[in-house]
């Protein structure tokens, strides 16, 4: 009776390695055969972290607009600052040149291009106050030309010839 559990345990033995011998191409060929879309890594990308402060005295500016414009890429990023004054984004890939945009209530607006060359990068963006707009009906001294230096002008007109100073005169 033990020759005959001792032959059937055999005959299975034997029976699951040549199934298995038997099927062995059949999973090797499904193991090297692709189906759907081929698998593409992710770019390498740049954690960036920018900091908005103000001019005069570098304290942080809250709730400032940051957009990064990426070139080549038709749409843009639009983020916050925080009460520290910073944000952070981690998508840019590396490599690529970014036009950072901020806009700030009560600040002049700031634009610079900037190249994405390292995986950590940090930008400190000092903003200014709004100046007072040029006119040219007021008197700026630091524009005329000098005593000697006739190349700011364009005029032919002699010494003796002044305007008539109830009209204001184009230039």
């Amino acid at each position: 009776m033990e020759i005959m559990k001792f032959r059937r345990f055999l005959s299975i033995v034997l029976f699951a390695m040549l199934l298995g011998i038997a099927a062995s191409p059949l999973l090797s060929a499904q193991a090297t055969t692709h189906r759907g879309r081929k698998y593409k890594s992710a770019a390498a990308t740049s954690k960036i972290e920018v900091t908005i402060v103000r001019h005069e005295d570098e304290k942080p500016i809250e709730n400032a607009s940051v957009i990064f414009h990426v070139e080549g890429d038709k749409g843009n990023m639009e983020l916050k600052t925080n009460e520290d004054g910073k944000t952070m984004i981690d998508v840019l890939p590396t490599g690529s040149k970014v036009l950072i945009q901020v806009i700030a209530k009560g600040y002049q607006t700031y634009g610079s291009d900037y190249t994405i060359d390292k995986t950590e990068l940090a930008y400190e963006i000092k903003l200014k106050r709004p100046g007072q707009q040029y006119s040219i009906y007021d008197n700026h001294p630091e524009a005329a030309p000098k005593d000697g230096d006739k190349s700011g002008s364009g005029d032919s007109k002699t010494p003796d010839s002044k305007p008539d100073a109830s009209q204001p005169q184009p230039q």
